[in-house]
């Protein structure tokens, strides 16, 4: 059998006490029974809502081949029949795991940051580098204080590459986690008001953003967004944290990996690039502008690390929207079809920008409608209701013909709608389903976006619960 750490290995890394008969190794580690798989090792973490002791009855009845447990909680434990390593904190503990599988390892490792398209870059660069090696990078949008130490500890020892996502909601999170990542490549996807309830200005959402830089490793690269107005702060910031090696990425002509043609087209986007001087040509599947700014931080990212990129850019012809992240659905409507673009992961001025934006490029057929379904965007503070209404600028030069609006922020753009695009409002985003159902109609195409706690998501579910073949899906 083949195992992610041998205990000896494991025990060592966190200076963990064996406490019964220790297995010979772990297949992977967990710190959720409900995804934990037979072998793996449990990590007991206390957070915020749940305390992993509590759990402890369940991994073990999920197969775990090991528990991780604190001193302080072994006496109501002991009991358990299965094996333990006795640590004084878990959560310090992952991250020594963390720390010794970052040494361990002979991979180029690469790490993505930024106000949108983190999690999509990520997925891009798993995509694209696994035609070209072996690829670890977490499943999820795990990019906090404990899901960047899980990642890295889950890291397999013989891996070629790993992608790792970075976030945060207030200054200073993002560089304990980059300092334990050590990256050789560390890209800033672009700043935008994500979180500016916890900022002051865009500026210093870009400064928390640019601590990402301190962790690169000597010799590294920052790859930043060329056209992003705090392009010049985040490359002088990459500087001073001694990366000599900084790269642009975007449609500024300086930069080394750009775009230099676009094509949208139905089933995803025709694009032409120049990497570092050499003309490439090809097709993303994922649709949208911003998806191809995305793949351009992939490509760029792979180059540095070495990859064939015209492998990488023939492999991303095949890259598919995640779920809540642009992926499309076609559903069955009255004898037709409609299209749901389902956004609904989460929401800032960007993304929601780029989803109003890709909705306008999205084709109807017959007499469709294209419909935007908007939730509130959170986080915003004091400039939540400016940047809601500001909304209204950017649909008036669209070809959106019905708003549907839900949640009480979203109530600014409401009171002041762009001109000609019929709007519905409604304080409680769950009564907008009844409005959706009743108008949908054969050759509509819907776009659902809203930051995720909102739970537009549900509406999402129910589509594709109503209509007969919404589970025939496509990924455009």
């Amino acid at each position: 059998m083949s195992f992610l750490w041998d205990t000896q290995s494991l025990a060592a890394a966190m200076g963990g006490r064996p406490f019964g008969n220790a297995p010979e190794g772990v297949t992977g580690i967990s710190i959720d029974t409900r995804t934990l798989q037979r072998g793996d090792a449990f990590f007991a973490i206390k957070g915020e809502r749940f305390d992993g002791h509590d759990f402890a009855t369940s991994a073990m009845a999920a197969g775990a081949g090991l528990l991780v447990v604190s001193e302080e909680k072994l006496p109501a434990l002991g009991r358990l029949a299965v094996p333990k390593l006795v640590v004084p904190d878990v959560l310090k503990a992952l991250g020594d795991v963390a720390a010794a599988a970052r040494k361990r390892s002979r991979a180029k490792i690469i790490a993505v940051t930024g106000s949108a398209g983190k999690t999509t870059t990520k997925g891009m660069l798993r995509h694209a580098l696994g035609s070209v090696g072996t690829v670890h990078a977490a499943e999820r949008s795990f990019n906090n204080h404990w899901g960047v130490p899980l990642s890295l500890a889950r890291m397999p020892a013989d891996c070629d590459y790993a992608v790792f996502e970075i976030g945060m909601s207030h200054a200073g999170e993002i560089e304990p986690l980059t300092k334990l990542v050590q990256p050789h490549i560390a890209i800033v996807t672009m700043i935008a008001a994500a979180h500016l309830g916890h900022f002051k200005s865009l500026e210093e959402i870009a400064r928390a953003k640019g601590e990402i830089f301190s962790g690169v490793v000597r010799g590294g690269s920052a790859l930043i967004n060329r056209d992003d107005q705090h392009w010049k702060l985040l490359s002088e910031m990459a500087g001073k944290a001694g990366v000599k090696n900084v790269w642009g990425f975007g449609e500024n002509a300086r930069a080394q990996f750009r775009l230099t043609h676009w094509e949208p087209q139905e089933d995803g986007s025709a694009i032409s690039l120049k990497i570092a001087g050499e003309d490439i040509s090809g097709h993303l599947r994922a649709p949208g502008r911003h998806m191809v700014h995305n793949a351009l931080a992939a490509v760029g990212a792979g180059y540095l690390a070495g990859a064939d990129v015209s492998k990488l850019v023939t492999s991303l012809g095949s890259f598919s929207a995640e779920e809540g992240r642009g992926r499309r659905h076609r559903l069955r409507v009255d004898g037709g079809t409609a299209t749901l673009i389902d956004e609904s992961y989460n929401a800032n001025p960007a993304s929601v920008k780029a989803a109003i934006q890709l909705l306008d490029s999205a084709p109807v057929s017959g007499e469709g409608r294209r419909i935007a379904v908007l939730g509130d965007m959170l986080e915003l503070g004091a400039h939540s209701a400016k940047l809601h209404e500001a909304l209204a600028k950017i649909i008036a030069g669209t070809r959106v013909d019905l708003l549907l609006l839900g949640g009480p922020e979203m109530k600014a753009l409401a009171d002041n709608p762009p001109a000609d695009v019929h709007t519905e409002y409604r304080e409680n985003p769950e009564e907008l389903q009844p409005v959706l159902l009743d108008t949908l109609k054969p050759g509509d195409t819907i776009m659902i976006k809203s930051s995720k706690s909102i739970g537009l998501s549900k509406l999402v579910e129910t589509l594709l619960k109503r209509f007969p073949d919404a589970r025939h899906t496509h990924n455009a």
